[in-house]
C-alpha cells in the first residue's frame, strides 16, 4: 500500500470536575503536557501544536475554566488562581500525578499559578509570551482596558471589548482591533478566534482583566520546576518584557529563552513546527 503518514488520533472527552465539566482533547502517550491557550481562545489554539507534540508524550489541551465549551465560574471577577485550579481539577480527574505544562498568553500566567501552586506535580512549564504581572502592570493594563486608545504599533489597547450592537457591527469591531497584531493573509486565523470569542459563556474581556488583577510578585518564588520561556519576536504586547518575566523565578531549577522569529500572537499556530521543536528540546534536556 506504500508509505502513508500517521495520523494523531485526538481523544476529546468531557472530565466530571468540583467546577463543573471540563472539556479536553488527549493524544499520545507518554510524559503528559497540558497546554493552556489564551484569552479568550480554546484548545484549538493547539490545532497545530497538539499533534505534533503528541509524538513523543501524551499532549493534553484543554479548554480552560470559563472557556471554550468548559464550565464557567457563576459569578464574580474571574482570576488566574479559578483558571489555575480548573487545570488541577483536570489534572485530578485524568490522574496525572505530575504534568508538564505549556501556556500561552494568559495560559502562560495560567502555567506560572498551576506551577507555583503544586510545584510538586509539575514537573516542567513552557512559559510563551509572558509578561511579568507586577502593580506596574496591573495598573497599566487595568487602565488600558478601562480607557481603550491605539498603541504605537496601531494596537488597540482595550482588545477583545466591545458592546454588542444590533447590526452585528461589533463583530467587525472585534476582527478589527485584531486584524494589526495577527499576520497578513491568515484571516483563517482571525476566524478561529472569533468563534472563540462569541463561545456560549465568554467574557473575552474577564481573562485580560484576570491576568491584571493577579499578584504574580508573591507566586513566582514558588515555582521550582525548570522553565523555557518562548518569546515571539513580532508579538507586541509579549516580547518587550521577556527579559523581566524570564528573570523573574528565583527557584526555577533552570530557565531557558528561546526567540521564535516572527512569531506574532497566534504563535502556536503561526509557527508549530518552531514552536514544537523548541518545546521538545528544552523537555529532552530536563528528562521529561
Amino acid at each position: 500500500m506504500g508509505n502513508r503518514m500517521s495520523v494523531t488520533t485526538l481523544r476529546y472527552g468531557y472530565a466530571e470536575t468540583p467546577l463543573g465539566q471540563l472539556h479536553y482533547a488527549d493524544a499520545g502517550a507518554g510524559e503528559p503536557v497540558v497546554l493552556l491557550h489564551q484569552t479568550p481562545r480554546s484548545l484549538d489554539e493547539f490545532r497545530e501544536v497538539q499533534p505534533l507534540l503528541a509524538g513523543k508524550r501524551r499532549a493534553i489541551a484543554m479548554d480552560m475554566y470559563g472557556f471554550g465549551m468548559s464550565a464557567k465560574p457563576s459569578a464574580g471577577p474571574q482570576t488566574i488562581e479559578q483558571y489555575a485550579s480548573g487545570v488541577i481539577a483536570l489534572a485530578d480527574v485524568l490522574g496525572l500525578e505530575r504534568f508538564a505544562l505549556v501556556g500561552h498568553h494568559t495560559g502562560m500566567f495560567v502555567a506560572s499559578e498551576v506551577a507555583a501552586a503544586v510545584p510538586d506535580r509539575v514537573t516542567a512549564a513552557v512559559l510563551s509570551a509572558g509578561e511579568y504581572a507586577d502593580e506596574e502592570f496591573r495598573t497599566e493594563t487595568t487602565r488600558q482596558m478601562a480607557d481603550g486608545g491605539y498603541d504605537e504599533n496601531g494596537m488597540d489597547l482595550a482588545v477583545d471589548v466591545v458592546t454588542p450592537l444590533e447590526d452585528g457591527e461589533h463583530l467587525k469591531q472585534l476582527w478589527a482591533k485584531r486584524h494589526t497584531i495577527y499576520p497578513k493573509g491568515r484571516p483563517d486565523l482571525l476566524d478561529r478566534f472569533i468563534r472563540d470569542a462569541l463561545a456560549p459563556g465568554v467574557d473575552p474581556a474577564e481573562g485580560h482583566l484576570a491576568c491584571a488583577r493577579y499578584v504574580m510578585e508573591e507566586r513566582v518564588g514558588l515555582v521550582t520546576a525548570p522553565l523555557l520561556f518562548l518569546a515571539a519576536t513580532e508579538d507586541p504586547v509579549s516580547y518587550p518584557h521577556t527579559g523581566k518575566v524570564a528573570a523573574a523565578y528565583p527557584r526555577a531549577k533552570s530557565v531557558q529563552v528561546v526567540e521564535i522569529e516572527g512569531g506574532r500572537i497566534p504563535l502556536m499556530e503561526q509557527k508549530a513546527g518552531e514552536v514544537v521543536s523548541a518545546i521538545d528540546a528544552f523537555f529532552d534536556s530536563v528528562g521529561i
